[in-house]
């Protein structure tokens, strides 16, 4: 049963605010899954409960929650549509990052006053209700950004910035865009903008894929000149030192939407498994028991990798938890997902089903980046004794 009311921020944790979310985001997720639709509403319920605002510091209007507190009310979002969930996600990372600048770390990074001011801007107008999605990824580069297609160059007053990204969730729909570019002047060099929403930019509907239908991760189209204000930290190629210095916002925020996936696919098979008088068979209820410890166990490395990233952030043993919690929530939530859904039986792979729609939603978490290949090759590195930022292959970012 939906409540009625949309709780606000001001009334109870963010948590606890995003588990009263989920049952109306659980409502609508069958027809935008099967319709591939963006949901506005849902949006609008996250708007009005004051979740944008959820990783503003406090002194700009937001919450100022810890990434701990950001993993916990992903999952529970997730538990309502991973695809909203996920969504999220993006806007959380833009958001949590850039909040997480500290005046110590600002002037490490040589981050001008101007562009403080500028990022509180951006940060103020998020726990007023603006989101932003991320337009990171590219055909033939995915989300490596030294091999990123898209430059961007000087202008008077402020940076043109051309070129085409894919895999962008909530294309159309946000208020602004987290763009990586590549300096047309020094290749090796790679920036970021927020990029407001408006002339310039071009969606494509290209999303049409097995699961997490609902993010509207459409091809966005550039050829836009913005403000020079726009270049976040006001300083050229921080894109790269960002990534190595919070690998969290890259690997393990995916990790907490799929946990709360997982735990959702098995809540509903014992739903489905209880109305039609299955959970009399021992076999169907070891599924269960293996599918809830094994949840449980990712639900519990999230949290402590969540954990040591808000105590130490960039911390060596810090992020191997990262990579560790994103390996394990990805492969957890495809494991059990389809093991629900065996235990269930052919009545739940029809469409619309709960458990169809979340098997295919847990099918992405392995691939998301980094993803579970790669993490596990990360971790391997680091258990031989290697560096896994130097010693892999191919670059990371």
């Amino acid at each position: 049963m939906v409540e009625e009311g949309v709780p606000s921020m001001t009334e109870r944790s963010g948590a606890a605010v995003a588990r009263r979310l989920a049952p109306r985001l659980a409502a609508r997720a069958a027809t935008h899954d099967r319709d591939g639709s963006f949901p506005v509403d849902d949006f609008a319920d996250l708007r009005e409960a004051g979740l944008f605002g959820l990783m503003v510091p406090a002194e700009l209007g937001g919450a100022g929650a810890t990434f701990a507190e950001y993993a916990a009310v992903a999952t529970e979002l997730a538990r309502g549509n991973g695809a909203t969930a996920l969504v999220f996600n993006m806007h959380a990372s833009v958001t949590g990052a850039l909040g997480a600048v500290t005046e110590e770390l600002a002037e490490a990074l040589g981050v001008p006053a101007e562009a403080l001011a500028a990022r509180d801007r951006l940060l103020r107008a998020a726990a007023d209700g603006a989101w932003y999605a991320v337009a990171m990824s590219e055909r033939g580069a995915g989300a490596r950004l030294s091999q990123l297609a898209t430059a961007y160059e000087p202008v008077d007053g402020g940076w043109r910035i051309k070129g085409s990204k894919t895999f962008c969730s909530g294309a159309g729909h946000a208020d602004g865009y987290l763009v990586a570019a590549r300096s047309a002047a020094d290749p090796s060099v790679v920036s970021q903008f927020l990029v407001p929403a408006g002339e310039g930019l071009t969606v494509e509907p290209t999303w049409d894929a097995l699961g997490m239908r609902a993010t509207a991760s459409h091809d966005l189209h550039l050829d836009v000149t913005v403000e020079a204000d726009r270049l976040l930290g006001g300083v050229e190629g921080l894109a790269l030192v960002v990534a190595q210095l919070m690998p969290h916002w890259l690997v393990a925020s995916y990790a907490a939407v799929y946990v709360g996936v997982a735990r959702a696919a098995v809540d509903a098979a014992a739903e489905h498994l209880n109305a039609r008088n299955l959970a009399g068979l021992p076999a169907v209820r070891a599924r269960l028991g293996r599918a809830d410890a094994a949840v449980a166990a990712a639900e519990l490395v999230v949290a402590e990798a969540a954990r040591r990233v808000d105590e130490a952030p960039g911390d060596e043993e810090t992020n191997r938890w990262v990579w560790r919690a994103k390996l394990l929530a990805g492969t957890t939530a495809a494991e059990v997902a389809a093991s629900m859904l065996e235990a269930a039986g052919t009545s739940a792979t029809r469409r619309g089903h709960p458990l169809e729609r979340l098997y295919r939603d847990a099918r992405c978490g392995s691939l998301h980046p980094a993803t579970s290949d790669v993490c596990a090759d990360w971790l391997g590195i680091a258990t031989l004794g290697g560096d896994p930022d130097r010693d892999g292959s191919t670059p990371r970012w």
